[in-house]
């Protein structure tokens, strides 16, 4: 024989299911209002560059009624990409603050990677195998890109050996879009150190005999890398203008040809470089006949290389400065 719960407990069992389903409805639409009313939407980008390599990024948005007018394109370090979780987060605390801001990949992201098949042929890119100085054609795509979906005025972010990537897209082509170059961790100092000799011949003969895929050892890391003869030979015969960028050691170096506001910066906790660096910098640029309209330079405190844990204090030194640009934009604008 079965036998029924008393009905006072049944009572007791109804109410407690009402009394949760409230408190989950409460905390869906006050408690965690972010669920009922996003701050910021996320969406997997691409962008095709003029020789046809595609790139992979994600862009932040921050609702229409918070959205600022100039638009932040991240570019990666070396070895990695689009998605390295620090990235991630600048992204969205910047969008958060009101800057739509696309994270991108480029033909150097990862150690490497395959970007297509031209004529049969396989066309590899990344640390080991991508040619830079091609990526200016990348950064063309992705402001390209941006402009398309509103955003007229861009600022260029480039964080390790991106700032190479940013800094040598607006001294070639100082594109009236780009009102603002950020420099996130780099090499400040001229790279005196000579070619190898045995290198360059090994790299030159691969490059004769069609192979320029091959791999030789790249004994300037202090840990096993390799690089391609086609990536080696595009290092060795950077012009001089970009091998000393700052013009620490000579003049007319490549930041002549910047016009727009730039912001370099490092990290306090064994980043790339440190205060001496960016003085160094700032002093190199001031010597120069010609560069950029206005130079900042900033530390973020406790930052490492990657900005680990400092993601929000990276977002809002950016947003800041940034900031500034829009309001110089507004004051400059002429008046109806």
């Amino acid at each position: 024989m079965r036998h029924s719960a008393p009905a006072s407990y049944k009572a007791t069992i109804f109410a407690v299911l009402v009394l949760l389903g409230t408190l989950l409805c409460q905390g869906r639409d006050q408690g965690t209002g972010k669920e009922t009313e996003r701050k910021v939407t996320e969406e997997i980008v691409f962008a095709r560059a003029e020789d046809s390599i595609a790139s992979g990024g994600v862009m932040f948005v921050p609702r229409n009624d918070a959205a600022k007018p100039i638009g932040i394109i991240w570019i990666h370090g070396w070895g990695v990409n689009f998605y390295q979780p620090s990235y991630v987060k600048i992204g969205r605390a910047m969008a958060e603050r009101g800057y739509s801001f696309i994270s991108v990949n480029t033909r150097m992201h990862d150690l490497g990677n395959v970007e297509g098949y031209r004529n049969g042929k396989r066309i590899r890119g990344g640390g080991y195998w991508g040619v830079a100085s091609e990526e200016v054609r990348d950064l063309a795509a992705w402001i390209d890109f941006a402009a398309a979906r509103g955003l007229k005025e861009v600022v260029l972010v480039g964080h390790s050996a991106g700032w190479s990537a940013v800094r040598r897209y607006q001294a070639e082509k100082q594109d009236s879009r780009v009102v603002g170059v950020v420099l996130a961790s780099g090499q400040v100092g001229a790279e005196t150190r000579p070619t190898d000799p045995d290198q360059l011949a090994q790299a030159t003969w691969l490059m004769k005999a069609g192979e320029s895929d091959a791999l030789i050892r790249d004994f300037k890391r202090n840990f096993p890398s390799y690089i391609s003869a086609a990536t080696f030979l595009d290092i060795a015969n950077s012009a001089p203008e970009y091998k000393d960028f700052f013009g620490v050691q000579t003049q007319n170096a490549g930041v002549t040809r910047i016009r727009c506001p730039l912001l370099a910066l490092f990290g306090t906790n064994g980043d790339e470089g440190n205060e001496a660096e960016l003085e160094l910098l700032k002093s190199s640029i001031k010597k120069q006949p010609t560069g950029p309209s206005r130079v900042d330079t900033v530390m973020i405190k406790y930052a490492d290389h990657m900005y680990t844990g400092q993601e929000a204090q990276v977002a809002q030194t950016i947003a800041k400065w940034v900031d500034t640009l829009v309001a110089s934009a507004t004051q400059e604008a002429p008046k109806k």
